[in-house]
């Protein structure tokens, strides 16, 4: 397969750049990609061994980091994450908002408890990032520096899913609620922006409980060449390297053979799948 990697040398050199859900999957192949561009990085996320073998790679490399074990649900621990930053490094200029988790059901399964845990980490905990660090990134605005907040989406905020009632919500929220901030903070020149991929190779499959939507998702991975984390990665870091009165906005990011839709047999008819989303459960990772 090509290399994802298309930057070179280290355009992202002087950035304080602060992942969330950098556990496994995009947050941590991003924070690993930002740091070889020259960021320094600050990776978030609640399993701490996880989060050192990504801070291990990226030192291995030549890069810095730190990592800082929090549960971004918790607001007065990504305050003080935030606060930690400032005083090591400097206030982070650059945001990749990325933490979130994905629960599939039918809502008349009436899994609330699942419903809540998307809500608190989806919507709550990236709500949480947002507070702690928009001060950090109007900050280095103001001095004339990059400032980018990027959070992820996914493509099940425009794409009306079977059983993704929930999770499709509070990505649309995050989808709309970029448009809404970009209003605020661009004009104090700080970039906003959200990414909606499709389906990428993570560890989705071996986590999602529905039988439709597990066998679904694996046979796509199967069946076509879908994204990688570093496809995602590289386009976080292209993001935050152009110029700094050039904001990429809003970035749609799927499989090239990625179909619309595709269909499953259930009870002799045909109902749509629901396909088109981001593929990673959890990128905080399982507990």
């Amino acid at each position: 397969m090509m290399s994802a990697a298309l930057l070179t040398g280290t355009p992202l050199a002087g950035r304080v750049a602060v992942v969330s859900g950098a556990s496994s999957g995009m947050g941590a192949v991003t924070a690993q990609r930002l740091a070889e561009l020259g960021a320094t990085v600050v990776v978030l996320a609640r399993r701490k061994e996880r989060l050192d073998g990504v801070v291990k790679n990226i030192e291995a490399a030549g890069g810095t980091a730190l990592a800082l074990a929090v549960d971004v649900t918790d607001r007065a621990a990504v305050q003080a994450a935030a606060d930690q930053v400032a005083e090591l490094f400097g206030k982070a200029d650059l945001v990749f908002n990325n933490a979130g988790v994905q629960l599939i059901s039918g809502i008349e399964e009436l899994k609330v408890d699942d419903w809540q845990r998307q809500i608190d980490l989806n919507i709550g905990g990236l709500m949480n990032v947002i507070a702690a660090f928009v001060p950090h990134l109007t900050e280095s605005a103001a001095a004339g520096r990059p400032a980018d907040l990027i959070n992820t989406s996914s493509i099940a905020a425009t794409r009306i899913l079977t059983k993704f009632s929930v999770y499709s919500g509070t990505k649309a929220y995050i989808s709309h609620l970029t448009r809404l901030l970009r209003v605020e903070l661009g004009p104090k020149m700080v970039r906003v922006a959200t990414i909606e991929p499709g389906m990428v190779d993570t560890e989705l499959p071996d986590h999602v409980t529905d039988p439709d939507a597990s066998k679904l998702m694996a046979d796509l991975i199967h069946d076509i060449d879908v994204l990688q984390s570093d496809d995602i990665a590289e386009t976080i870091a292209f993001m935050a390297a152009v110029p700094r009165h050039v904001n990429l906005t809003e970035i749609t990011i799927l499989p090239t053979a990625q179909a619309i839709w595709r269909f499953f047999r259930r009870g002799g008819g045909e109902q749509p799948s629901a396909l088109h989303h981001h593929a990673s459960i959890s990128r905080e990772g399982p507990t």
